[in-house]
């Protein structure tokens, strides 16, 4: 953790996530909590075997969104600083996708924004997956009709992508 950070850092590419890198965006003396979220492909969904996930989105109007969310994400729930980045292109089983990492003087809420910024993410942000199942088969993991996504400011349950 270093001191005079950017309170938001955002980053949404193809070079693989480094927990440390995003960590090293978090954190300074007024803070007693730092929490990290990651987010990693896993070997299956809905009971099919995945071997890969493709993710795509247009990087520079995601990272738009993604900072207009996580100045959302401080104002609503005190927290000092936020680091948010999400990896596009192919992803095998274990890679990291998404990370975010959220420090604030007391645990209580770095944990809760931490949670409600990674759901509105998935629920908000222009980036989708498709799924390379072991069988050779693909599917895009559906998404929502952009009318049912919370504007900033509204705060809806988030939802799986």
């Amino acid at each position: 953790m270093t001191q005079g950070n950017a309170a938001i850092h955002v980053s949404v590419g193809g070079d693989p996530l480094d927990a440390g890198r995003v960590l090293s965006r978090v954190g300074d003396s007024r803070d007693g909590a730092v929490v990290l979220f990651l987010g990693t492909v896993r070997d299956h969904n809905e009971g099919r075997p995945v071997e890969a996930i493709l993710y795509e989105g247009y990087g520079p109007m995601a990272e738009d969104l993604l900072r207009l969310l996580a100045e959302e994400t401080l104002r609503t729930f005190g927290v000092t600083r936020a680091a948010v980045e999400h990896r596009l292109g192919s992803l095998e089983v274990g890679e990291v996708s998404v990370a975010v990492a959220i420090s604030s003087p007391h645990r209580a809420e770095a944990f809760e924004a931490a949670r409600w910024l990674m759901d509105e993410l998935k629920r908000r942000i222009p980036v989708w997956k498709k799924e390379h199942f072991t069988d050779g088969d693909t599917a895009w993991v559906p998404g929502r009709d952009p009318r049912e996504v919370a504007r900033p400011g509204t705060h809806k349950e988030g939802g799986e992508r």
